[in-house]
């Protein structure tokens, strides 16, 4: 048996941390497989993360079915997360968000791209997913059905990032740590490469091997402690 409230807290922990990094404001959300129960995970209900405490954290079945939620709305895009965990058994933890950094490269045909060491981790180009193509042009561009979800989810394949036309995008990590880190160097990555790019000339981006050589979860989790100690005080925690 795993410590619930040691996980809950941690959850907690990390909304406080994306909401302070801007890396989702008044929406987004994250969420954390349960330490028992692979086939459920637990994330907050319809609140902002800048403002969720422990008491809002709602148990889900993977069909985006709650457990606890009592008179509470939950997240319309819960299946974000409900089809990242049954599809990707590997996963532990997702984050959605809609980083207004990284929006532009959702719409534009020039990729997004590991410029930075620390945001290695993104791994190659994200795939970008884009609802209309299976689902039409008069959808609200948000995942509110697990057909939705699942159709992202195999856009987003193996890889830790997919990014989601004219919405945003959605971090998947084998840790609550690897999803939020991700998501906040995904952020920063897309800062330094708009603003490489504003500065004419050519860029020069990670190369395979440089990208290879800092992945894999023994030399991500390298700094963890750290990364996490210092965002966590960042944000109150």
């Amino acid at each position: 048996m795993f410590d619930l409230t040691a996980t809950i807290d941690a959850l907690v922990t990390a909304n406080r941390i994306v909401a302070h990094e801007d890396v989702c404001d008044s929406y987004g959300h994250v969420s954390i497989r349960h330490p028992d129960n692979p086939d459920r995970y637990l994330l907050a209900y319809s609140r902002a993360p800048s403002l969720i405490e422990p008491e809002d954290i709602v148990t889900f079945e993977l069909d985006g079915t709650p457990i606890d939620l009592g008179d509470r709305t939950p997240y319309s895009e819960r299946a974000i997360h409900g089809a990242i965990y049954e599809q990707r058994p590997d996963v532990m933890s997702v984050v959605h968000n809609h980083s207004y950094q990284v929006v532009p490269f959702t719409v534009s045909t020039v990729q997004l791209q590991p410029i930075i060491h620390v945001s290695a981790r993104i791994g190659d180009p994200p795939p970008t997913w884009d609802i209309k193509n299976k689902f039409g042009d008069s959808t609200t561009l948000l995942v509110t059905t697990m057909e939705q979800g699942r159709d992202m989810c195999e856009t987003l394949g193996d890889g830790k990032v997919v990014l989601m036309r004219g919405h945003g995008a959605t971090i998947a990590g084998y840790s609550l740590e690897d999803a939020v880190l991700t998501s906040i160097y995904l952020q920063v990555n897309a800062q330094i490469q708009t603003a490489a790019i504003g500065l004419g000339g050519g860029v020069e981006y990670l190369s395979e091997g440089e990208i290879d050589a800092r992945r894999g979860a023994d030399k991500e989790q390298a700094g963890f402690s750290r990364a996490w100690e210092h965002f966590s005080r960042r944000a109150g925690r």
